[in-house]
C-alpha cells in the first residue's frame, strides 16, 4: 500500500513539474518571497560571515527539509556563474527543525515549513576581496498546499569590503533561525532491527523532562514517514518504535534528527547518529501514552486571553452550581442584613474583602497544582476532595455554620457580616473566609467553559495557570462585586421583619444537606470508621456550644477543647493510607460495567458503541448529570435499543489510569463523557453539562 501511495505522489509531482499551468512561477503572483541576507552591513577580507536565503509563504503554503519525506523537493540557492566566489566560500544550508506536513493523513507524510524559513550558509570571505562582494543567483524550490507549484526568484545581495559592519536587523533574524538548527545529541543513541518494528534507543544524558514526546526524522526513507512512532520511557531514556519502508535496511548506523518537545517549551532537535545494536537499558521499561497536554504547543496571548475568557465565564457560572449556592446563603444573609439595619454603606467593603478571599483561594490552588504538577507531571482539578481529613474538616465546617444559621451560637461579628455593631476588620474576615469556603468548596465543580479552559492550559508554562486560574476567581466573585457597588440594587433587597431570622434558618438546611454529601464522599475515601469519627467531632462541635452559653473561663475552657478536638481527631482518623478503604466502585444500575481502556477495545470489537461516564461521588456536576440526564427512562430506552455499552470510570479517590486519560483527553478532571460510535477508534469529548436531547440525539445519530 505505501509503495502505491509513494507512486501516487510522484505522479503528482511529476505532473505538477511538467504541466503548463506548474511551471516555474516568477515574479508577481508567486506564493513565496525569498530574498538574501547577511549579518554584516560591510565585511573585512578574510573573515568568516553568515549570509541566509530568507523565505516567507503565503498562509497555507509550504516548502520542504532536506528529506522532503514522501513527496517534495527542497529549496536550493544556485549562484551565477559569474559571482566570482572561489569553490567552497559558501557553505551548505543550515536546515532549521522541520515540522511534520501530513499529506494524506496516516498514508503521506512531508517534512519542511510554513509561514517563514532561513536557511544560513557561512561565507568565507575571499582574502584579495575589494569593493564589492556580489552575490547573486536564483531562489529554486518547490511549494504546496493542495497543489504544488515549482518557482524561481531571482536573488542577490551586495555587501561592501573594509571595516566589519554588523547588520544587527539581519544578524538577529539569522541568530533565531541558527539557534533552530538540530545540535550534537548529548548521549548515547542506538537502532535495533532484531524485529519489526525497529526502536530507536535514546539515552540523554541529561534525562528528558516529564512528558516529552519526540519523533526522529531520517535523512533517507530506511523508515515509513507517515507511521505512528510510539514511545517507550524508563529512568534512563525513551525508545521511539520504526516502521520499516518495504525496502528499508538499516547499515551500521541510522542517521536523522529528533523532534523534542517538552511540556510548555519551544521544541528543539538534535542530530542523531544511532548505532546498530540492542535496545538500550531503561530506556523501554513502559509505555508513553500520547495525550493532549504533551502534545500541545505553548499558547500566544491571543489564545491566553481566549482561555481565560472561557475561565472568567466558567467562574460566573459556577456560583449556580449546587455546592457554592449553600455557601453564597452566608453571604446574601449577611448582605440582606447589612441593608436592612441602615449599614448598605458597609457592603461595598464586605464585597471587596469577599473577592479577595475568593482570588486569594484560587491563586493558592494554582500553586498547589503546579506544585503537584512539578512533583508528578500532572495535577486534576478537585484532588483536594480526594484526600479524606480536608473533606472530613469541610463536612464539620458546614455542620458548624449549619448551627449558626439555625441560631444555636453566635461567633460575633466576624462570621456575620451583620451591619449595626460590625466592627470594620471583623466584618472583613468574615467576608474574607466566606470567599475561602465558597472556593473551596466551588473549585471541584467543573462546570461549562472550565473543563476545556482548565485541561488546555493545565500543560502551559505557570504563567498561563496563574492567569487563568485569577480569572476563574475573578468571574466567581463578580456577581457579589457588582452587588455590593451598586447602590440600586439594595434598593430591591426586602424590608427587614422576623421574616430574616425565619429566611436565616432556612439556609442551615443546606449546609446540613451538604455535610451529609461530604460523609457519603468521605466514606468512599476513608471508610465507615472516619464518618464515625466525623460524626463525633460534630457532637463535640454541638458540645462546644452548648457548654459555652454559661459564660465562665471553665466553661470556656471546655468549648475551645471540644471545638479542637472535634476538628483534629475527625482529621486524624480519616487520615488513613491510600487505597485502604478501597472497595468495588458501586456502579449505577444503568451502567454496564467499570472503565478500562481494555473494557473500551473489547467493546468497540464485539461493534458496539460505547459511552463512558467519568465521574466522582464529590464532583456536584457529575450528580446533576446523573439526575437529569443519564438516569431518566428516556436516556435508559435510547441506550437500550442502541445496544449501547455504558462503562463507569469513577475518580472518588486518586485513580493514576483515570488521570491519565483526562490528560490524555486535555481535561482537568470531572465530569467528562466519551462517546465511541460504533467501530470508531476515537471518541467524541463531550460537553460537561448533559442535555437528554444531546444524548439521545448521539445514540440515535449513530
Amino acid at each position: 500500500m505505501m509503495r502505491v501511495y509513494h507512486a501516487v505522489a510522484a505522479a503528482f509531482l511529476g505532473l505538477s513539474l511538467l504541466s503548463p499551468g506548474a511551471s516555474a512561477q516568477e515574479g508577481p503572483g508567486r506564493k513565496a518571497e525569498a530574498e538574501l541576507i547577511s549579518d554584516r552591513a560591510s565585511v573585512a577580507p578574510g573573515e568568516t560571515i553568515h549570509v541566509a536565503l530568507h523565505m516567507t509563504m503565503q498562509p497555507g503554503w509550504h516548502i520542504y527539509w532536506k528529506n522532503a519525506g514522501d513527496a517534495g523537493l527542497p529549496p536550493q540557492l544556485i549562484l551565477n556563474d559569474d559571482t566570482g566566489l572561489p569553490d567552497g566560500a559558501l557553505g551548505e544550508f543550515m536546515w532549521p527543525l522541520p515540522k511534520l506536513l501530513p499529506v494524506v493523513e496516516g498514508e503521506i507524510m512531508d517534512y519542511g515549513y510554513d509561514d517563514e524559513a532561513v536557511f544560513v550558509m557561512p561565507l568565507k570571505v575571499p582574502e584579495d576581496a575589494s569593493g564589492e562582494l556580489r552575490l547573486e543567483g536564483v531562489a529554486d524550490y518547490l511549494i504546496c498546499e493542495s497543489v504544488c507549484i515549482p518557482e524561481t526568484a531571482d536573488v542577490s545581495l551586495v555587501l561592501g569590503v573594509g571595516a566589519p559592519v554588523e547588520n544587527q536587523v539581519s544578524g538577529e533574524l539569522i541568530g533565531r533561525w541558527i539557534a533552530r538548527v538540530p545540535g550534537p545529541f548529548a548521549g548515547e543513541a542506538r537502532i535495533s532491527d532484531a524485529a519489526a518494528p525497529w526502536t530507536l534507543s535514546l539515552a540523554p544524558e541529561d534525562a528528558f523532562a516529564e512528558g516529552t514526546r519526540v519523533r526522529f526524522f531520517p535523512n533517507g526513507h530506511e523508515i515509513s514517514h507517515p507511521a505512528e512512532q510510539p514511545q517507550r520511557a524508563g529512568p534512563g531514556g525513551v525508545s521511539v518504535s520504526l516502521t520499516p519502508d518495504r525496502a528499508g535496511k538499516v547499515g551500521e548506523t541510522l542517521e536523522g534528527i529528533i523532534r523534542v518537545e517538552a511540556p510548555g517549551a519551544e521544541p528543539v532537535g538534535y542530530e542523531i547518529r544511532a548505532v546498530r545494536g540492542d535496545v538500550l537499558p531503561g530506556t523501554s521499561d513502559a509505555a508513553v501514552i500520547e495525550t493532549a497536554a504533551a502534545s500541545a504547543a505553548p499558547v500566544d496571548m491571543r489564545a491566553l486571553l481566549g482561555l481565560a475568557g472561557l475561565a472568567f465565564l466558567g467562574g460566573v457560572i459556577l456560583n449556580l452550581m449546587p455546592c457554592v449556592l449553600p455557601v453564597l446563603s452566608m453571604k446574601a444573609v449577611g448582605m440582606v442584613s447589612a441593608a436592612a439595619t441602615g449599614h448598605a454603606g458597609e457592603i461595598k467593603s464586605h464585597g471587596v474583602w469577599y473577592t479577595a478571599g475568593v482570588m486569594v483561594s484560587f491563586l493558592a490552588l494554582a500553586a498547589v497544582i503546579l506544585a503537584v504538577r512539578q512533583a508528578t507531571g500532572f495535577a486534576t482539578l478537585g484532588f483536594q476532595m480526594q484526600h479524606a481529613p480536608t473533606v472530613a474538616v469541610l463536612a464539620l465546617i458546614m455542620f458548624g455554620v449549619g448551627l449558626w444559621l439555625m441560631g444555636f451560637f453566635e461567633l460575633g461579628t466576624s462570621i456575620t457580616n451583620t451591619g449595626s455593631g460590625l466592627a470594620s476588620r471583623g466584618g472583613a474576615l468574615g467576608a474574607f473566609f466566606t470567599g475561602v469556603l465558597a472556593a473551596v468548596v466551588g473549585a471541584p465543580c467543573v462546570g461549562p467553559f472550565l473543563g476545556a479552559a482548565l485541561g488546555a492550559v493545565m500543560s502551559q508554562p505557570a504563567a498561563a495557570v496563574v492567569i487563568v486560574f485569577a480569572a476563574m476567581g475573578f468571574g466567581m466573585a463578580l456577581p457579589f462585586l457588582i452587588l455590593s457597588f451598586l447602590p440600586g440594587l439594595h434598593k430591591l433587597l426586602p424590608k427587614p421583619g422576623k421574616w430574616m431570622d425565619t429566611l436565616k434558618q432556612a439556609f442551615a438546611f443546606p449546609m446540613f444537606l451538604t455535610a451529609a454529601w461530604l460523609l457519603s464522599v468521605l466514606a468512599g475515601l476513608a471508610g465507615a470508621a472516619a464518618v464515625g469519627w466525623t460524626l463525633a467531632g460534630a457532637t463535640a462541635l454541638a458540645f462546644a456550644v452548648w457548654v459555652s452559653r454559661g459564660g465562665g473561663n471553665v466553661r470556656k475552657g471546655l468549648a475551645l477543647a471540644a471545638l479542637a478536638a472535634g476538628f483534629l481527631l475527625p482529621a486524624v482518623q480519616a487520615n488513613v493510607p491510600a487505597g485502604a478503604a478501597a472497595t468495588v466502585p458501586t456502579l449505577p444500575a444503568y451502567a454496564e460495567g467499570a472503565w478500562s481502556p481494555e473494557a473500551v477495545s473489547a467493546e468497540l470489537a464485539a461493534g458496539r458503541p460505547v459511552f463512558v461516564d467519568f465521574t466522582a461521588s464529590w464532583c456536584a456536576s457529575c450528580q446533576v448529570n446523573k439526575l437529569t440526564t443519564l438516569s431518566t427512562k428516556k436516556v435508559k430506552a435510547a441506550f437500550a435499543q442502541a445496544d449501547v455499552a455504558f462503562l463507569v470510570a469513577d475518580f472518588t479517590q486518586k485513580d493514576p489510569v483515570i488521570a491519565e486519560e483526562l490528560k490524555r483527553r486535555g481535561r482537568a478532571g470531572v465530569p467528562m463523557y466519551l462517546w465511541y460510535p460504533a467501530g470508531s477508534s476515537e471518541p467524541e469529548v463531550l460537553p460537561e453539562l448533559l442535555s437528554q436531547e444531546l444524548v439521545i440525539g448521539l445514540v440515535e445519530g449513530s
